[in-house]
């Protein structure tokens, strides 16, 4: 079974998403010596917001349309609210998010990032979770939506908003340190 620090991580993100969600789990990774890589649709630096307010700013490593799943371990996709709701629109990105999960490699979401996975087509039977405003749009797109830090369905993680960031990230490791795909 593969070991965090040997494993590699992809995080998919854009302008709009919230700084502890893509920060927290990244720095989190990298101690434990993971290698972690940041995809967007291109490569200026995009911008975090801290609830409604900017946020730090960082600049992905690789545009969207040139990473492919077979290069990584697990993918990490955090929320915000214009982060999610712009990479929908994203035909790379939910291409990319398909693959991940295709691949049986486990996908990882949390507050609005879920959003994605609807768009993806990943929730349908699936126990998950996510920011309350979003919760609606999981059911309906027929996931089996729970109250949880950190809600493990097969491959698939969701997480509820900032503060379960650190249950969030250790059940990411989990899934990778279990993970025979990676």
């Amino acid at each position: 079974m593969p070991k965090i620090r040997d494993s590699r991580v992809l995080i998919v993100a854009t302008d709009g998403f919230e700084e502890s969600e893509l920060f927290g789990p990244r720095e989190m990774l990298m101690a434990m010596g993971a290698q972690v890589m940041l995809a967007s649709p291109d490569l200026r630096p995009i911008q975090a917001t801290v609830h409604d307010d900017p946020g730090r700013t960082i600049r992905p490593d690789v545009r969207i349309e040139d990473a492919r799943s077979a290069d990584f371990d697990a993918l990490v996709l955090p929320g915000g609210v214009r982060n999610p709701d712009a990479l929908r629109m994203n035909k790379p990105a939910i291409a990319l998010i398909r693959e991940f999960a295709q691949a049986g490699k486990p996908v990882a979401a949390i507050c609005h990032g879920p959003w994605l996975l609807v768009e993806a087509d990943l929730v349908r039977g699936r126990k998950v979770t996510g920011w309350p405003s979003i919760r609606t749009d999981l059911s309906n797109a027929g996931a089996k939506v729970v109250d949880e830090p950190a809600t493990i369905d097969g491959n698939i993680l969701t997480s509820r908003n900032p503060d379960d960031v650190k249950p969030f990230t250790e059940a990411l490791v989990e899934l990778i340190e279990s993970s025979a795909s990676a």
